[in-house]
């Protein structure tokens, strides 16, 4: 297998983006990884932190079309899935699709809009189709959700319910930058008030669709040993365990941190899944599917804090 393929996709994409993205590279990587593994992500920031950017940034990259929904407190299912119409004229009812009906959607401040409306992104995660009237309608093999959430305004918000948050592979958090890469933005980007058009910065495709998807079958060829199985499995039941969780991480979450782990070696130009790359995305990858003790909060820590003491006690394979 020609993982230098795989390595070289990745490089291509973080020095591309690299133009018109400053100071993420973690979060360019980690969307790197849910592109291979066909994972969907939550970047979670404060707004003017480059969420949207980075998406659109992507779908540009990847030459994707590309969808962005505002999800509000009075967004329907409809006005995201699309109904059928019925037609006078033909006397027959019409497709009329929503805004879902793209290859990457960007579903800006997801939490803002009620748990109904949120449900109907489930069954387009999980299986990339949409169910209109008892007739599956399939979204390609491009479907990708990039949603965003502001973690400090809360008022008017539906805090996204387990089900959902298990669908993303990844939870980003997108900081503000240092001093020197705002200074870089500012000096980018400061001659315009509205936001950089990736493809007026002279940004292009770097990978058709087609050979995104030849790159992903490759995937299930790089080597993840069966100690590194169980390791996996041990971390993830370990968060069931442990006393400052009341909800650890579910077998969907163990499979997903599996596969980034795969594209993860893949994209750095190996063959073989090392420890290493399962604890670089475990916080990533689980962070978002915990639900801390109230004692565990009381006394300050974050999911990612708990899953470090997890990383901590659990032995790696040599």
């Amino acid at each position: 297998m020609n993982v230098e393929r795989i390595k070289d996709f990745g490089e291509q994409i973080h020095a591309s983006a690299s133009k018109v993205i400053i100071g993420q590279p973690k979060a360019v990587a980690l969307l790197s990884v849910a592109l291979l593994s066909e994972g969907h992500v939550l970047l979670e920031g404060v707004p003017g932190t480059g969420k949207t950017l980075l998406a659109k940034t992507f779908s540009t990259l990847l030459g994707l079309d590309f969808g962005r929904v505002q999800f509000t407190p009075d967004l329907m299912p409809a006005d995201l899935l699309g109904s059928n119409l019925f037609n006078f004229q033909t006397s027959e009812f019409t497709l009329t699709k929503g805004p879902i009906f793209t290859e990457l959607l960007l579903a800006d401040e997801i939490n803002r809009t009620p748990p109904k409306t949120q449900a109907a992104l489930l069954e387009a995660m999980q299986e990339r189709r949409v169910t209109l009237d008892g007739t599956s309608h399939e979204l390609g093999d491009g479907f990708m959700v990039i949603a965003t959430q502001n973690p400090i305004e809360q008022e008017g918000t539906y805090p996204l319910p387990e089900a959902q948050l298990d669908r993303f592979l990844f939870r980003i958090i997108i900081n503000h930058p240092g001093r020197e890469e705002e200074r870089r933005i500012v000096e980018l980007h400061g001659h315009q008030s509205k936001m950089p058009d990736p493809i007026e910065m002279g940004l292009s495709p770097v990978i058709s669709l087609s050979e995104l998807v030849e790159i992903r079958s490759l995937l299930p060829q790089i080597e993840l040993t069966q100690p590194l199985i169980e390791y996996i499995v041990d971390l993830v039941r370990a968060t069931r365990r442990d006393p400052n969780i009341t909800t650890g991480a579910s077998t969907r979450a163990a499979n997903m941190l599996a596969t980034s782990s795969r594209a993860l070696a893949a994209l750095k130009g190996r063959n073989y899944v090392i420890p290493d790359d399962i604890k670089t995305l475990i916080s990533p990858a689980l962070s978002h599917r915990l639900t801390l003790s109230p004692s565990a909060e009381i006394e300050g820590l974050r999911p990612a804090d708990v899953l470090n003491r997890i990383l901590e006690r659990t032995e790696a394979p040599k």
